[in-house]
This record gives C-alpha cells, sequence and structure tokens, in this order.
C-alpha cells in the first residue's frame, strides 16, 4: 500500500485564509503604481495565479461597497440591493426622529417591502424584469449593520431596588417555618402580583450612525395588574385576580364579554390596584374553594399555606 494521504490540519500545514476585498483592492492600487505580479504575490504569500484573478476583477472590486472584513463580492447583490438599503436607511432615519421604536424584524419586513417595490418598478420599465426572491435573513441583517454603522440602544426606564440581604433572611425563616408546621410541597402556595403594560413598545431599538440616543419619547403605560399563584409542586394553578382600571371596558360591551366567563377574576378601580378588599375577595370566592377541591382530590389534610409577596 502506498503512503496514506495527510491533512493539512493533521500535517500541521497551516490552511491559507481567504484576502477580504479591502486587501485586495491594496493589491489593485498597488499594481496601478507599477509594483509587478511576482512582487505581489511573494508580499501577499500568494500565488501570481492568484494576484492575476485579483487584478482581473478590479473593476467590480474597485467599485463594490461592502462591509470591513467581506471577503467575497455576491453575485446576487444588484443595484436593485443598494437602492433598497438607501431607501431603507431614509426610513429608519425618520422612525428615529419620530421616537419609534425599530426591532430587527421590523427592519427586515420593511426591507422586503421595499425591495419588492423597487423590483416591481424595474419589470414595469423594461421588458424582462428579472422574478428573483430577497430573503432577508440573519446574514444580511448582520452585514447590513456593518455596511450602514446602524447600531442598537435600550430605552432606560425606572431602575428597580432589592433588598437582596432581606431576601436571603426571609428564605431561611420561610424554610424554618415550613418544616415546623410540617407542609409538603403540594400545600405551599405562593401568590404575587405583577404588572402588565400591555401597550408598552420594546426597550431596544435601532437607530442609524449619526445618531448617539434617541429624542424623547413617552411611554404608553395603559396597564393592568395580575395576581397569580400556584403551590410548589406545581400542579395547583389557582384563577387569577385581574385588576384594571375600567370595570367594562369598551370592547366587552361591542363583543358582549361577560365577565364572569373569564379565566380570570375580574376586578377594577382607577389605578389598576390590587387592594385588601380585593385580595380578601380572591381568597374567598376563589382560592379557598379551588384548593379546597385539590386537596381531597389528592387525599391530603385540608390545610395550606399561601405566601403572598
Amino acid at each position: 500500500m502506498g503512503p496514506k494521504k495527510v491533512r493539512a490540519k493533521e500535517s500541521g500545514e497551516k490552511k491559507k485564509r481567504m484576502l477580504p476585498i479591502e486587501v485586495k483592492r491594496e493589491i489593485i492600487e498597488k499594481h496601478e503604481r507599477g509594483v509587478r505580479v511576482m512582487e505581489l504575490a511573494r508580499v501577499y504569500e500568494r500565488s501570481t495565479s492568484t494576484i492575476c484573478t485579483i487584478l482581473k476583477q478590479k473593476d467590480a472590486i474597485k467599485s463594490a461597497k461592502t462591509a470591513k472584513g467581506t471577503t467575497l463580492l455576491s453575485q446576487l447583490r444588484t443595484n436593485v440591493h443598494e437602492e433598497m438599503e438607501k431607501l431603507l436607511l431614509v426610513w429608519l432615519k425618520k422612525k428615529g426622529l419620530a421616537g419609534d421604536t425599530v426591532t430587527e424584524s421590523i427592519i427586515c419586513e420593511k426591507a422586503c417591502v421595499i425591495y419588492a417595490d423597487l423590483k416591481k418598478e424595474e419589470a414595469s420599465t423594461s421588458e424582462g424584469g428579472a422574478e428573483d426572491m430577497f430573503k432577508a435573513s440573519r446574514g444580511w441583517f448582520d452585514n447590513f449593520k456593518k455596511r450602514s454603522g446602524i447600531h442598537s440602544v435600550v430605552r432606560h426606564g425606572e431602575a428597580a431596588s432589592a433588598d437582596v440581604k432581606g431576601a436571603e433572611r426571609y428564605i431561611v425563616e420561610f424554610a424554618e417555618l415550613i418544616e415546623e408546621e410540617g407542609y409538603i410541597p403540594q400545600q405551599v402556595f405562593d401568590c404575587d402580583e405583577t404588572g402588565l403594560f400591555w401597550k408598552k413598545m420594546p426597550r431596544r431599538t435601532y437607530i442609524t450612525e449619526e445618531e448617539t440616543k434617541m429624542p424623547g419619547h413617552k411611554p404608553m403605560k395603559d396597564r393592568l395588574t395580575l395576581a397569580l399563584c400556584a403551590n410548589a409542586s406545581g400542579d395547583c394553578k389557582v384563577k387569577p385576580l385581574l385588576v384594571y382600571h375600567s370595570e367594562n371596558p369598551r370592547a366587552f360591551k361591542s363583543h358582549k364579554i361577560l365577565k364572569e366567563k373569564l379565566h380570570v377574576m375580574w376586578r377594577a378601580n382607577a389605578r389598576a390596584w390590587v387592594t385588601w378588599q380585593f385580595f380578601t375577595d380572591w381568597v374567598n370566592l376563589i382560592f379557598d374553594p379551588s384548593v379546597k377541591e385539590y386537596l381531597q382530590k389528592n387525599n391530603l389534610p385540608l390545610k395550606a399555606f399561601i405566601n403572598f409577596g
């Protein structure tokens, strides 16, 4: 048998990396200044045939608008792509000035719409109009960010602080209480409230390279409060308490919705807060009957511990 072929990685040979477009432009500029092909091949550690290939493509390489570090010129990238990205930047600039939130998915969707419109215009002004599809992929978006310089910023809101030491003490005290009383996970319930800003826009948005921050923007603060409850074993979830600022929203009237048939206990006050009266009603009307039925069904003692955060 003859000697086995050894792969480049196994033989310790270094695999040559492709030259970035900016390096290829440098090679073309040096050749135009009189540097010979042999000298360029020696300096850049490439074969003379590779240098000649680069020089044959000099017109395309010099006119191409590419991101830093790009090694290949895409054959699918046309003037329509260039025009689409220019219009996309104009649209993005307007959105930034208006204080609108723009996410990656929104940008990609808009890019597809602009591209489709441009292709329709191209087809109407030419006999053949090439039918091709543009997919605003993750790779395209990453390269678009490099080409255009757009970057994402965070809309800052109110900062919340937490009593870490107090929480650590409570964990120990809570564990001791559960052990002393003999509760099992099925009998230990945790109830906590959370605010849901259902009209709030995402905090992170993309802006153009020239911008450093977003203009003033007043976020939508239409909110509701949910009190959610479940046991430690996770097999008993109690019907939530929902507090809104309207007792009978317009949508309820127009769609003839009955609050009694909702999957939540509906209550209302001006601030959409869980008051003590609302919580007491929820315990008496929802929590007690639901937990009692659950304990009886699972042959457990009729006692339960609820921790309201």
